[in-house]
């Protein structure tokens, strides 16, 4: 086993640490009667704290991705109902996502599939797509030359490709919503 073991109990007295176990005095895990607002559960017979409350806990710890990913894996497994997800799989496309909402860019479909490919995003009526890259995944020749073949295809398909860095999103944003904009014919 990797690193402590993380217990939560639900009181501030008691228990003395242990070598090899995180403990964490967590009061309002008591404050409610056992599953009356799904903080806890149990596995096995042992109190547990739920999955909702198991993945809060870990957006105080852990980067946004695997959050959003822990979240995907409690959905599909049926332990929390959906969130609503806006589909986004990386910080740069939540990012991009939210500078579309705050410029009044209207709304694209998120991650969906184009011919073999899948599109960051997609503007159907307007056939136009959108990619973000950020360089650790899009650096290289390999990913240059994959990028190309991926906008020869979605050409193809009629579409109109804007491709974004990480930096443009970043950095300029105001440029890239306006070129987006021109795209879309919103002017």
């Amino acid at each position: 086993m990797a690193g402590p073991v993380d217990v939560s109990i639900p009181t501030c007295t008691g228990r003395k640490r242990r070598e090899g176990i995180a403990l964490h005095r967590c009061v309002s895990l008591g404050g409610a009667p056992e599953g009356s607002v799904r903080l806890v559960t149990r596995h096995k017979g042992i109190p547990v704290t739920s999955p909702a409350r198991t993945i809060e806990d870990l957006r105080r710890v852990v980067p946004p991705y695997l959050v959003r990913r822990a979240t995907r894996q409690a959905e599909l497994a049926g332990r929390i109902e959906s969130t609503g997800s806006d589909r986004t799989r990386s910080d740069l496309e939540r990012d991009f996502l939210g500078l579309c909402r705050r410029h009044g860019i209207p709304a694209p479909e998120v991650n969906v599939k184009v011919g073999p490919l899948t599109v960051d995003f997609l503007w159907r009526r307007q056939r136009v797509a959108a990619e973000t890259d950020g360089y650790a995944y899009h650096r290289g020749q390999v990913a240059f030359q994959d990028d190309r073949a991926r906008d020869l295809i979605l050409r193809r398909h009629g579409l109109d490709v804007r491709r974004y860095s990480e930096l443009q999103v970043n950095e300029s944003p105001a440029e890239v919503m306006a070129d987006l904009r021109e795209a879309l014919g919103a002017g």
